[in-house]
């Protein structure tokens, strides 16, 4: 999903003035993951970029169209991804000019999108490890 071209070093550097100020267990799981080239360049690209995209056209976007980007946005976000995130929905920083008109249900819908996605992962993740840990012979 790449609508416009928003620079991705002033993005970069946003989200790591964001990690600064995490409350600690979030700062060091982001932070340990955010070193990573692989992980940045994805969070970068398949997170933030599009969490931004849809910030900045979502003050000019048809109903059916915000709602058809927002649905085909398919990721999953962790604890500490979304405490990274959701300042770029509220206005924080540099980015407080895009957010500026942006209608409140649509922010709602995207603070709404990066929780649904963390609950659904987080309902997923138990059942896999009680079937896992079932799995697993014990020894006496």
């Amino acid at each position: 999903m790449k609508l416009f071209s928003f620079p991705a070093a002033s993005l970069e550097k946003a989200i790591y003035k964001r990690v600064l100020t995490l409350p600690s267990p979030h700062r060091e799981w982001f932070s340990e993951r955010w070193q990573q080239k692989p992980y940045k360049k994805a969070f970068i690209d398949n997170k933030a970029m599009p969490l931004v995209t849809l910030v900045a056209k979502g003050k000019t976007l048809e109903d059916a169209e915000f709602d058809e980007l927002l649905q085909d946005w398919e990721v999953t976000f962790y604890d500490a991804e979304e405490e990274v995130l959701r300042p770029l929905i509220q206005g924080d920083g540099l980015l407080q000019l895009m957010q500026k008109n942006l209608p409140p249900a649509r922010a709602q819908a995207l603070l709404a999108k990066l929780t649904e996605r963390r609950a659904a992962a987080d309902t997923a993740a138990p059942t896999l490890t009680t079937s896992s840990q079932t799995a697993e012979p014990t020894i006496d």
